[in-house]
Formats: structure tokens, sequence, C-alpha cells
């Protein structure tokens, strides 16, 4: 079973060639960047009581890692980091991109359903800007609650955090993340999201929770439209992030 869409597939690997490209199509997540990783990592270092972002010694699963923007982010933070995706191309690049920089990250052509299946788990998994792209949202959710190690009995034995980011689907978020993002200000190419696949922070915490998270922090993401730099704040019209715990 996958809930990966061939389609969707197909236009992230055609991107490969340009995914560093900072002026490129992937443009807004170079931006975006930095609010996302350090957001997660800030509640992952928190969470196993550790100052600042520090993730040394921690498994991080970045799924839909693409061509590795957020996983070297973490991997510069200490964490050792899986980057899976579905889009051979993409990877390639991040292979590519990793190496140049002198990272170890494990890159992996597949599915979160299929490593599922095989039992292994992480301390935290992230899936950025991935989940209003694929099928069937409640299997891909437990795919990744499956991915995140289990607690224990004991306090101390704390389970995986699972983090997402995505688009809320509201009247906003069409006018910007799609009309005026790929349109009108021509920031991402014609075609990169489909509004209606776009997901409600209500919807995505029950489906969390379906999943057996429990959420934790919830987030608005919000860009100053001069100077084109990301800050969090109370405002989830459009991008937003959220972190849950496995029990």
């Amino acid at each position: 079973m996958t809930t990966a869409v061939e389609a969707e597939i197909r236009k992230f690997g055609a991107l490969a060639g340009r995914w560093w490209d900072p002026g490129g199509p992937m443009k807004p997540l170079h931006r975006m960047n930095p609010l996302r990783t350090g957001w997660i990592a800030g509640r992952i270092a928190a969470a196993e009581d550790r100052k600042g972002r520090d993730l040394s010694g921690l498994r991080l699963l970045d799924v839909g890692c693409g061509a590795g923007l957020a996983s070297e982010a973490f991997a510069r933070m200490g964490a050792s980091v899986t980057g899976l995706d579905a889009a051979g191309e993409a990877l390639e690049a991040a292979r590519e991109h990793a190496a140049a920089g002198g990272l170890a990250i494990d890159y992996r052509e597949g599915t979160p359903e299929a490593l599922a299946a095989t039992g292994e788990t992480f301390d935290a998994v992230v899936a950025l800007e991935v989940i209003e792209h694929v099928e069937d949202r409640d299997a891909f959710l437990a795919a990744l609650a499956a991915l995140a190690k289990p607690g224990g009995v004991a306090p101390e034995a704390r389970g995986g955090m699972v983090f997402l980011s995505t688009l809320n689907r509201t009247a906003r978020s069409f006018l910007f993340a799609k009309l005026g993002a790929e349109y009108l200000l021509r920031m991402l190419p014609v075609g990169t999201h489909d509004w209606r696949m776009f997901v409600s922070p209500g919807e995505l915490g029950a489906g969390l929770r379906r999943a057996g998270l429990a959420v934790t922090d919830l987030a608005g993401m919000t860009m100053d439209p001069l100077s084109g730099r990301w800050r969090e704040s109370r405002d989830l019209g459009v991008n937003y992030l959220v972190a849950a715990r496995r029990g």
C-alpha cells in the first residue's frame, strides 16, 4: 500500500536539478526552512531536556525530504538523519549536495508505509509540506505514527515526536498560496498545489488523534512581504506547523 501520488512524484522529481537554487522554484522553501527546522529542533530538544537546538545522538526521519533542505539543516544540528522520498531524481540531488557539504545523511527511496512495515522507528519524524500532496491522509498519518518510537510505562520512556507543516484550506490560502504564489508572483511553478487538498488544523488534529498521536503544539508561519522572511505567529490562516507525540 502507498499513499504517494505518481503525478506528484513526477512533478517534484522534475525540479531536482534546481532544488538547491535559492532563487529558483524552491525559493519559498529556502526562505521558510530556518523557521520550520528551528521550531521543530527547539521542541525536540526541550522534550529531551536539552538546551537550544541540540539534536546530537537523536535519530530523525525526514519524510518527503526532496533534495534535502530540511535534512541538511537537522544534520548540522547533530541529528542522525534519514531522508525518505519517492522521487529518485530528487534523492540523487540530495546525495550529491550532502556529499559536497561533508554531511552523512542516509537517503532512501520509498514511502513511509513501506518503511513502517519494517518496524524501524525514530526519535522524531517530520513531514514538511507533504500531507497536502498525498492520497490518503489517515494512512499517511498512521505510517508516521508507526515510525515514531513508542513510549513506555516509565515517565522518562517518552514516545517519539511527529511534526508536520502544511497549508490551511481557507479563502486566504487560495488567494495567497495558490493564485498569488503560483500565478501572480510566480514564486512557485504553476500547478504546485491543489487547494482542494489543503488541510485545516482541525482536520489534521483529528487525523493525528486517530493515528494515536497527541497534539502538543501548533503555530502559524507568516511571511513578511517586504523582506521575504518567515516568522512564527498565531495566524493559522495559511501556513502552519503541528507537533505531536506518540504515547
